[in-house]
C-alpha cells in the first residue's frame, strides 16, 4: 500500500470497518488510485489455489524451523 501513495493507517482503518460490517467482503485497495473498491468491480479475485498454497508454504516453514530447532536443541544437549 505504501507504493500506491495513500495513507496507510486511514485506509487500512477504512477497509477493516469495512470487513467488519460483514455486507461486502469483497472491498479490498486499489493498487493503482490507493482508495477502497469493490475488488469483483475491478475483476480482481483471488482463486483459492492461491490461499492453499499460501498455507502450505506456511506449515512447510514451520516444520523446518521446528526441525531446525530439534537439531540445535539436540546439539546443546550432547555438548552439557
Amino acid at each position: 500500500m505504501e507504493n500506491c501513495g495513500c495513507k496507510i493507517i486511514r485506509v487500512m482503518t477504512e477497509l477493516r470497518a469495512k470487513h467488519a460490517e460483514g455486507k461486502e467482503p469483497y472491498w479490498g485497495v486499489n493498487g493503482n488510485t490507493g482508495e477502497i473498491e469493490d475488488m469483483r468491480a475491478l475483476a480482481v479475485l483471488q482463486p483459492i489455489s492461491v490461499k492453499m498454497q499460501t498455507l502450505k508454504t506456511a506449515i512447510e516453514s514451520s516444520c523446518m524451523l521446528l526441525r531446525i530447532d530439534d537439531i540445535v536443541s539436540g546439539l546443546t544437549n550432547k555438548q552439557q
